[in-house]
């Protein structure tokens, strides 16, 4: 392992981190002084600063070919547990929320787009801390080290390293020769999107304040609302636009679980690359079966009174579990069984590859299907060769292992997360649901921590597990579970 590399790259995503809470200082001092917030994030800004620039100057001279992929793994992983802990100092140094267990779990909740939360009561935290929550999605939607091979010359150094480590997908899309000009590209067409949402949502009329809060929690699927009821406040409180922010959060909720290449690609002309994508189709599928059933389930159990309501409430529930962004219009841990048991086999599978959504991603379950349809007609068939691909391209048995692979050791830790949480008190649907909903980076669960809960009654272990597992789970497991292997730390 060369530490100066794990050192200085580090030390630019801080320096990143520091750049964006510059921003943030001139917010809270000039849009909501009353609130007195702006202390807090020049402390935040200079402690941040201060260490991304001791820790840059330590590899500051690295050699451009001194990144391997141990090392790509390892400034992943490290890299988005540091990044996290500097971006709880604002809400941690507010006293917004004081307990620094607290703080670094929303901070982690927010980078990952968990968006598992322990505030309480969220409306009464100070509008800049709230709004820095929600844009801690945006920056983790993405993924901080594509955004900063994006705009920083510096990682160019061992790029595709980094970029393989973070990108989610079993095998990131690279729409131009330079990875430098892909990440840049796919950093472009997000904030494009992101404008759209934002503009559609203000012109709507919600207020600029929510608008980008729920904007930001949309793009990065991460959840985090500044209203305690999330989106379904609007429709309580009676508020006559209830409905067309619904439907407006919906369809970006389904844009940001699609993969941002296909979005590429339509962008530049092509709309007929969506239905040709088999991944995509699969995806569609999943979404409209989803909420068909759900809403025919809903509605036969008299949970609504009407079938447009129960169409209403399932569309958008669907969307935001499938994409793992956890917004909620409804509390659906009161639904019927067939509804509940869709959604946690939703919060398994996840978004596209390539998206900003979280779970095992929907590529990889087809890629598991079908090998085990090929496996089943190899038993029937032995000298018949059977091979499994998407459209027209063969998927090799190398890449075939490597999937299953992944499947099997997301479920194994799923296990292990279970076995370790289970010495607490709660109910099993309780530990069940909150180890997946963080692993997938969707927020929400059953039980005690369902949507109209929170995770704040957890004892203080429980958090910092969670913490790890929505790491585990935003960088796809390898580069995380890396960390703990002795031989990625040995020169």
């Amino acid at each position: 392992m060369n530490y100066r590399v794990l050192a200085s790259i580090t030390g630019l995503l801080l320096l990143l981190v520091s750049f964006f809470l510059v921003f943030f200082v001139l917010i809270a001092y000039f849009i909501y002084p009353q609130e007195a917030q702006y202390t807090a994030f020049l402390f935040s800004f200079l402690i941040t600063i201060f260490v991304g620039f001791v820790l840059w100057m330590t590899g500051k001279n690295i050699d451009s070919n001194s990144v391997s992929f141990r090392e790509g793994f390892a400034v992943a992983g490290i890299g988005w547990i540091v990044v996290a802990l500097f971006g709880a100092l604002p809400a941690y140094i507010s006293g917004d929320i004081p307990l620094f267990t607290d703080s670094y779990f929303e901070s982690m909740s927010g980078f990952t787009t968990t968006g598992a939360s322990i505030l309480e009561n969220i409306e009464n935290k100070g509008h800049t801390v709230l709004l820095w929550r929600s844009f801690t999605h945006w920056l983790g939607g993405m993924g901080f080290i594509v955004l900063s091979l994006a705009f920083l010359p510096a990682l160019g150094i061992g790029g595709m390293q980094l970029y393989k480590a973070e990108v989610p997908g079993p095998a990131p899309d690279k729409l131009m020769p330079r990875v430098g000009e892909t990440a840049r590209i796919l950093y472009l067409v997000y904030t494009f999107i992101t404008f759209a949402q934002f503009l559609l949502l203000y012109g709507g009329g919600m207020n600029i304040f929510e608008s980008l809060c729920h904007t930001f929690g949309t793009m990065g699927t991460g959840g985090f609302s500044p209203l305690n009821s999330s989106v379904g406040q609007y429709a309580a409180s009676f508020t006559d636009n209830a409905l067309f922010f619904e439907i407006i959060i919906i369809v970006f909720m389904f844009i940001a679980g699609t993969n941002f290449s296909l979005h590429y690609k339509a962008l530049k002309g092509d709309f007929t690359v969506y239905l040709k994508d088999p991944e995509f189709r699969f995806y569609l599928i999943l979404v409209l079966g989803g909420i068909l059933t759900v809403t025919v389930n809903l509605y036969t159990h008299s949970n609504y009174e009407s079938i447009l309501e129960a169409f209403r409430h399932s569309s958008f529930t669907v969307v935001s579990i499938i994409t793992t962004t956890g917004y909620g219009t409804e509390d659906f841990d009161k639904w019927p069984a067939y509804s509940k048991f869709l959604l946690m086999f939703f919060m398994f599978i996840g978004g596209m590859a390539g998206s900003t959504g979280g779970g095992m991603k929907i590529l990889r379950i087809m890629a598991v299907i079908k090998e085990s349809f090929a496996e089943i007609q190899r038993t029937i068939h032995p000298k018949k060769v059977y091979s499994v691909r998407f459209g027209a391209t063969y998927i090799s048995r190398d890449i075939l292992q490597s999937l299953n692979s992944f499947v099997i050791l997301y479920i194994l830790l799923y296990i292990i997360g279970i076995l370790i949480l289970s010495i607490t008190d709660y109910s099993f649907e309780t530990i069940s649901s909150m180890v997946i909903a963080c692993l997938s980076n969707i927020g929400p669960g059953f039980a005690d921590v369902g949507p109209t809960k929170n995770y704040s009654h957890l004892p203080a272990y429980a958090k910092w597990v969670l913490s790890y597992f929505m790491v585990l789970g935003r960088l796809e497991l390898i580069p995380v579970v890396a960390l703990i292997l002795p031989r990625i730390w040995k020169k």
